[in-house]
């Protein structure tokens, strides 16, 4: 088997988590939305906000993918005018998390104390609560939220609304090459 089939062996769809970070201008969403589509990329998950630095917005993409064709994608991302830089976390350690707001039928008493629990259980926050609902603040990875859903399939789901993954490269690794570039 030659290098290159090797290479194509390893490269197996995945889910990568794109930070996009980019000028605060009219039209930079529908650009990068737009390149996402030509090339045939479905966006599972996305997350707009202002960043750090005045003037800046880093947005979040979760995309299925091979590697190949993920990292062609950030090539034809870094030429758009207003992409300042492009950032796969999925390459290394990182860590994201996700807000998810969900409402949730009460039809007992039985049922309420049993959703406490379960929200206690979750570390969740009870942020509304009415004679036949609660509503529940979630944050956390993924996992975390899909297993919450679960749990509150039984007592019947009545709304439901996720913002997105946000993610950050680890800080540890950070700090090593930070560290190691003071030292030297």
């Amino acid at each position: 088997m030659s290098a290159t089939q090797a290479a194509q062996v390893l490269d197996v769809a995945r889910n990568h988590v794109l930070s996009v970070t980019v000028r605060d201008r009219p039209g930079v969403l529908v650009r990068i939305a737009a390149l996402f589509a030509r090339r045939g990329f479905n966006i599972e998950s996305l997350s707009v906000a202002q960043s750090e630095t005045p003037g800046m917005s880093r947005t979040t993409f979760v995309v299925f993918g091979e590697d190949a064709a993920i990292e062609q994608l950030q090539k034809q991302l870094q030429k758009l005018i207003d992409v300042v830089k492009v950032i796969d976390h999925s390459e290394g350690p990182y860590v994201e998390r996700e807000l998810m707001l969900i409402k949730v039928a009460v039809r007992t008493p039985e049922d309420r104390v049993e959703l406490r629990q379960i929200a206690q259980d979750f570390r969740a926050r009870i942020i509304d609560v009415d004679r036949h609902a609660l509503v529940f603040e979630v944050t956390g990875d993924e996992g975390k939220t899909d297993a919450f859903i679960e749990q509150m399939r039984s007592f019947g789901i009545l709304e439901l609304i996720r913002t997105g993954r946000v993610a950050l490269p680890r800080s540890a690794g950070q700090r090593a090459t930070d560290t190691a570039t003071r030292a030297a």
